[in-house]
């Protein structure tokens, strides 16, 4: 995703982190897996414009290969070509459904992140009362501040995934170009992912430890 940093190594597994422990080290291993999930995101919405493109430009191939007069229209035959651009169509048509699966697949496993960062919440309420531990367990973020930030990054990209789900559906079937080229914007540019959510993954990766202060 454009404006998320790549230049960190985080992983669910095998850090070097010894002096974490407990529900720091979990909360920790959660916002590795955020950031590794929102650069997955990103790269897939790479891909997908790429496609909606493809599925645009098909579009306007067919538009010019539609015989003007009705009549010749009624009295021919559908043509090779546009047979083929059918075909074509529903090829990219495919893909695009692929990539949004996959999208799908990266909301799924950030609902579970956002369930893993509650069950921690709980777990401290439990252990500490309503008000948590005294101490934070990095550098000033109390527990339910985690939790919130989970709930704020899956409302996110919940949100956009929905957007993409309806681009997948009105895509190929959108009665101008003008229209066309409004889908491939909003796709491109993610309109409910806001710079804020950028920052938000910011300053958890501070707050853990991922990024040096």
């Amino acid at each position: 995703m454009e404006g998320v940093p790549s230049d960190i190594t985080v992983t669910s597994a095998k850090r070097k982190c010894s002096a974490v422990t407990g529900c720091g080290r979990k909360i920790r291993d959660n916002a590795a897996d955020w950031h590794n999930l929102m650069l997955r995101w990103g790269k897939l919405n790479e891909d997908g414009f790429v496609v909606a493109t493809n599925i645009v430009n098909v579009r306007r191939s067919q538009s010019n290969q539609r015989p003007q007069d009705k009549s010749e229209s009624a009295s021919s035959s559908t043509p090779p070509s546009s047979l083929t651009a059918d075909a074509e169509l529903q090829e990219t048509c495919c893909k695009l459904q692929e990539i949004v699966d996959k999208m799908v697949a990266v909301v799924t496993k950030m609902k579970r992140l956002k369930t893993s960062q509650q069950g921690i919440q709980n777990l401290e309420e439990f252990q500490f009362g309503p008000e948590g531990r005294k101490l934070p367990l990095f550098h000033t973020w109390n527990t339910k501040q985690f939790e919130l930030t989970s709930g704020f990054l899956l409302d996110t990209f919940s949100q956009e995934l929905k957007l993409k789900q309806t681009i997948l559906q009105e895509l190929a079937h959108a009665a101008t170009s003008d229209l066309c080229m409004v889908y491939l914007s909003c796709w491109l540019h993610q309109p409910f992912i806001s710079t804020q959510t950028r920052l938000t993954l910011e300053a958890l990766l501070l707050e853990t430890g991922h990024r040096p202060l």
